[in-house]
């Protein structure tokens, strides 16, 4: 999320292996462990690079790095880069959705009505006068209706 901060929690040394087992490259590289809930394991970035003397291509979607043999290259497929990305903004709209969930329902407990009022001690406003719902009828049934109301 933008503007927000994690702090780190600590660190961890992990040994991170490129290549195939005719031509693989092995470092042990430094992770920031961060309470951060994402779409992503780990990010690979500057450190990683520098240690492994990488080279990304950000079109293509590859990681070139030089090898015991020949040169390595860590590649990926566009389908897979969109599903991440469509994870990624998934995840995204769910926090935002919770956060806005939260928000709402503090509203409505705030605009709640107090249940210690009874529904049934309604008294009538002032400015109003009783009237038969039907003259002609013997139940009696009775409407307020206010009396300072325009002619319009």
């Amino acid at each position: 999320m933008p503007r927000k901060q994690a702090m780190p929690l600590g660190q961890v040394d992990r040994s991170i292996t490129f290549g195939g087992p005719s031509n693989y490259r092995t470092e042990t590289l430094t992770f920031e462990k961060v309470r951060f809930h994402g779409t992503y394991r780990a990010i690979l970035g500057r450190p990683c690079y520098a240690k492994f003397m990488i080279v990304p291509n950000y079109t293509y979607l590859k990681l070139k790095m030089t090898g015991p043999g020949r040169v390595i290259t860590v590649g990926t497929s566009f389908q897979r880069a969109y599903e991440c990305e469509v994870k990624c903004c998934d995840h995204v709209a769910a926090i935002v959705a919770s956060r806005e969930l939260a928000a709402l329902r503090q509203e409505v407990v705030e605009e709640a009505p107090n249940p210690k009022w009874s529904t049934r001690s309604f008294e009538p406003a002032e400015g109003s006068k009783e009237v038969l719902i039907d003259p002609g009828s013997t139940e009696g049934k009775m409407v307020h209706i206010g009396t300072t109301l325009s002619s319009k």
